[in-house]
């Protein structure tokens, strides 16, 4: 057995001791996101230093805690901040929670994050359901030796994101009032935001929305067996042939404002699932 495997199992019996229970649902809060925390029942928080092997939160909008809470009946284990390639991690180290987590058995991976628009007919502060996604993050989380214990050698990444927990999310948000767009995210390297060009090449590509983070994790948590739902606050939109600069001040100025209207949607539909 190799290095990562036997840190995987390590901190997953730490965990195992500690946890008051076994989560049915992960969730990973993203930029300007992490509020959603305040609404649940909180039974126990672990500041990621304190778990063996746990990367740390190097960006100042991700506090850098495991939460185990209860909301709308179910038990969550909530990842209150996340990592990035552009940290200097790799994708393994970047999915390492979910990888650990995933051994209690869960059900379900939601997960959030904020994005560039790329679609031109969205607007700043406009949700998005994560339908599917390209991957431009050069590495892969299940590179190297594969655990049959975790899942196949070759995951099927056809329906990524379930098409069952997106409809009934779109339900909800109508039930709600609240407008729900949907469309496809993709993942890039970071840390420096996109050109023109770039910007250009990936709308022609296929992509309505463009982040650094989300992808890695969705590929071990279908690996794992999870279902995933994913959404993105669309936090500006640039038009490659009239660019605007981009500020990261902006962006989560811009996710902090929509938190509101996603955190009630997050809410109505884990109150409403029956899983």
């Amino acid at each position: 057995m190799d290095l990562y495997y036997s840190q995987v199992k390590e901190t997953f019996s730490y965990l195992q001791r500690i946890a008051p229970f076994e989560p049915e649902i992960i969730v990973t809060l993203g930029t300007g996101l992490s509020n959603f925390a305040e609404a649940i029942e909180k039974i126990e928080i672990i500041p990621y230093k304190e778990i063996p092997h746990f990367p740390l939160s190097t960006v100042e909008t991700h506090r850098g805690e495991l939460i185990f809470g209860i909301f709308g009946g179910k038990r969550l284990a909530l990842l209150r901040g996340r990592f990035h390639y552009y940290e200097g991690y790799s994708a393994k180290e970047i999915t390492f929670p979910i990888r650990v987590l995933s051994l209690f058995k869960p059900k379900l991976y939601l997960v959030s994050n904020a994005s560039g628009g790329l679609n031109l007919s969205f607007q700043s502060g406009d949700l998005m359901l994560i339908r599917d996604h390209i991957n431009l993050i050069p590495d892969n989380p299940l590179r190297g030796v594969n655990y049959d214990e975790w899942g196949l050698r070759f995951p099927d990444m056809s329906e990524a994101y379930d098409q069952a927990l997106r409809d009934f999310f779109k339900e909800v948000a109508k039930e709600l009032g609240e407008e729900i767009r949907e469309g496809v995210y993709v993942a890039v390297p970071g840390p420096s935001l996109e050109t023109p060009a770039e910007t250009r090449f990936l709308r022609l590509i296929g992509a309505d929305a463009v982040g650094m983070s989300t992808v890695p994790e969705v590929i071990v948590a279908v690996h794992a067996g999870l279902k995933v739902l994913g959404i993105s606050v669309i936090s500006n939109v640039n038009d490659p042939d009239n660019f605007k600069p981009i500020f990261f001040e902006e962006v989560v100025e811009v996710a902090q404002r929509a938190e509101r209207r996603l955190t009630k949607l997050i809410k109505g539909f884990l109150e409403r699932l029956t899983i």
